[in-house]
């Protein structure tokens, strides 16, 4: 949450962030291997009490061993670029190019430094329009908060824009999200209209839960689209260290696990799903050393018709955060 919808004045309130991530991952499908180095730079810009501006960018290279040596390419672009206009604490709105507030692995878990997996699942593109981004308006905010409960929305029309750094389909939808601090539980609902061509309309269902000590964590996604539908489900352990004490060496290590599924209804749609119905089970295990830097290791096998198939990853990855300048 944005230090601007507070009310008071922070020192550094006025400083713009620079934060991101570095990264370098590795995967093996099948027994061919990718080797990706990439940066993830996120720019915040508080212009004021009320205004913000962030932008997030992605920057990689793509490096396929061969007979001859190896195949490389690039690429570079905007994720998105967006202007925050804060209201109240019940309402922002948003202009310019965003993240679609479809479920949550868009706008939450795709950043690299985040996600305890370093690919997205399979049913992830459903309700995503393409590209998972808008070009257009977008309003959203809390309806209303207590001890027992939060209710939050989101709502976002986009414009069609064939343009290479801002590429987006005329879509609309939204979601809404119910949270239960006490229980540490929240539940959401979203949809999406493609608003061209076919008209396809999207639905999904999602549900966070994690224990009282934060240890164990559970986070599923359900989703479905006029040409397939899909879930994934995501349980992860990490032993919380009491009393901020050193947090010792077995502390460190986190294991994942992480069931998916998608189902084709036709395939008259290339949509980003497997062509097939496709099951997967990934395993991993990741390890948070100090300094914002982790480890991550997983190991996958992947089931359908077109053929079984594992595979490996594994990736090393440090988070940076720093002011523009120094604060007021």
């Amino acid at each position: 949450m944005s230090l601007l919808g507070l009310g008071g004045r922070a020192p550094a309130q006025d400083t713009p962030l620079l934060s991101g991530g570095v990264a370098f991952v590795t995967n093996t499908t099948g027994g061919n291997a990718t080797y990706i180095p990439l940066i993830q730079p996120l720019a915040v810009v508080p212009l004021g009490n009320h205004f913000l501006v962030e932008s997030r960018a992605g920057l990689l290279e793509l490096f396929t061993p061969t007979s001859s040596g190896y195949e490389h390419s690039h690429f570079t672009a905007l994720t998105y670029l967006q202007g925050d206009y804060i209201a109240s604490p019940h309402l922002t709105v948003v202009g310019g190019s965003f993240l679609l507030p479809f479920g949550t692995y868009n706008e939450r878990l795709t950043p690299v430094w985040i996600g305890n997996f370093q690919d997205e699942s399979l049913a992830e593109p459903i309700g995503q329009m393409g590209t998972g981004v808008g070009l257009g308006g977008q309003v959203r905010g809390s309806l209303l908060s207590s001890a027992r409960s939060s209710f939050s929305y989101a709502a976002w029309f986009s414009a069609r824009s064939d343009n290479l750094q801002f590429n987006s389909e005329r879509s609309s939808g939204g979601r809404a999200i119910a949270y239960f601090p006490g229980q540490r539980l929240e539940l959401g609902a979203s949809y999406g209209r493609l608003l061209q061509e076919s008209h396809e309309n999207f639905v999904g269902m999602h549900l966070w839960w994690q224990t009282k000590d934060a240890g164990f964590r559970v986070r599923s996604e359900a989703m479905r689209g006029e040409h397939a539908y899909g879930y994934w489900f995501e349980a992860d352990y990490r032993p919380i260290c009491e009393g901020g004490g050193p947090v010792s060496f077995v502390r460190r290590f986190e294991p994942l696990l992480r069931m998916q599924q998608t189902f084709r209804i036709d395939n008259a749609a290339s949509d980003g799903v497997p062509a097939q119905n496709t099951q997967r089970v990934d395993f991993g295990l990741d390890c948070n050393l100090p300094h914002n830097a982790r480890i991550l290791s997983s190991y996958s096998r992947q089931f359908s018709s077109a053929g079984d198939v594992n595979i490996w990853e594994t990736g090393i990855v440090y988070r940076f955060l720093l002011p523009a300048w120094k604060g007021r």
